[in-house]
């Protein structure tokens, strides 16, 4: 790799030669070319002077500054290189902070700093180690090509890394993203969420590969042969929404958990979606809810029963004990009145 640009850090009264080189690749990604789509031929953005209406080649493009009454004033590498520019060659470090307090928005190209030259490697590789041991990372300015920015440095490996940083009044306000009116959220549905969140394994190689370029490629191979591309049948995705915010979140769970083959019930799983149509989960609930009421009127309807055969046990039984109470109050009656009468004097025949 060839550096894209040579520097020094400042890290108060040490200095450090410095060469940066693009840690980034972008010719990788997809790109495409306009074309005429009347015959395919290419449309290119040709340099034409707006006064001359010629075109113009890049050795006589330069660079000009527009002036508030739209004024173009020309300006060469020789006015640049006389701006009173500290930071044009040397990138001073201002001040050390933790790493997450640096707004993820404002970061944007990264650069791999090498030591330039062997003087330089001492001072490198003490400063990234005491930005190690100490969990900091430095932030300064820097002049790169052309501009001044932001810069923030910081340990990766053996290796210090200089990301460029927006400056802070390049980033949008919020104004008009934040959903209106405020949201409710209950505790079992950031626990859901918690737990849905949990549920996700590691990342693959497949997860961070460019599947759309090679589908590209793809393509663009079966047009040249004159033939179908070979495609993957893609998955269905799902018919609709959901409704049911908390019946999504368990049911990600779960189709998480079978999908790392680790069982659970997904029976009755889907939820009722936009279109209004019942799902299982609510036919299931319906189901349920009239099983549970016949089983409650069965249970009912024993019980009473039941408590009816116990009644006419009852009766029975109570009018059994009375007719035994009568006839054994009958059959003392008549053993008392036998005694009276053998108690009497019998009267002698004639």
């Amino acid at each position: 790799m060839r550096p894209t640009a040579k520097f020094s850090i400042s890290f108060g009264l040490v200095t450090i030669p410095v060469a940066a080189y693009s840690a980034t690749d972008t010719t990788a990604s997809v790109s495409f070319v306009r074309i005429h789509t009347a015959d395919g031929g290419r449309v290119r953005n040709q340099p034409v002077c707006s006064l001359e209406g010629v075109e113009v080649t890049e050795d006589e493009i330069g660079r000009g500054y527009k002036a508030d009454d739209d004024t173009l004033v020309p300006l060469t590498d020789e006015d640049l290189a006389a701006l009173p520019l500290p930071t044009a060659k040397t990138l001073t470090i201002l001040a050390f902070v933790d790493g997450g307090d640096i707004d993820p928005l404002q970061m944007g190209k990264g650069y791999y700093l090498s030591a330039d030259g062997s003087a330089a490697a001492k001072p490198y590789v003490l400063l990234r180690e005491a930005m190690e041991r100490h969990q900091r990372v430095g932030l300064g300015k820097v002049a790169l090509h052309g501009r001044e920015t932001l810069a923030m440095i910081r340990p990766v490996e053996d290796t210090l890394v200089m990301q460029v940083l927006l400056w802070p009044d390049q980033i949008r306000p919020m104004e008009g993203v934040l959903p209106e009116g405020g949201v409710d959220l209950g505790a079992q549905e950031v626990e859901a969420a918690e737990s849905l969140m949990d549920s996700y394994r590691e990342l693959s190689e497949g997860d961070v590969h460019d599947h759309y370029r090679e589908a590209l490629e793809e393509m663009v191979a079966a047009k040249l042969a004159h033939r179908e591309p070979d495609f993957e049948a893609p998955q269905a995705e799902p018919a609709a929404q959901v409704m049911d915010l908390m019946a999504a979140l368990q049911d990600s769970v779960r189709a998480a958990q079978q999908s790392r083959g680790e069982g659970g019930d997904t029976e009755g799983a889907t939820v009722t979606s936009l279109t209004g149509h019942p799902s299982q989960q609510s036919a299931a609930k319906k189901s349920t809810t009239r099983k549970s009421a016949t089983e409650k009127a069965s249970a009912k309807k024993s019980t009473g029963g039941t408590a009816k055969k116990t009644a006419a046990r009852t009766a029975k039984a109570g009018g059994a004990g009375k007719s035994a109470g009568s006839a054994k109050k009958s059959a003392a009656a008549k053993a008392t009145a036998a005694k009276k009468t053998a108690g009497k004097p019998r009267r002698r025949a004639g």
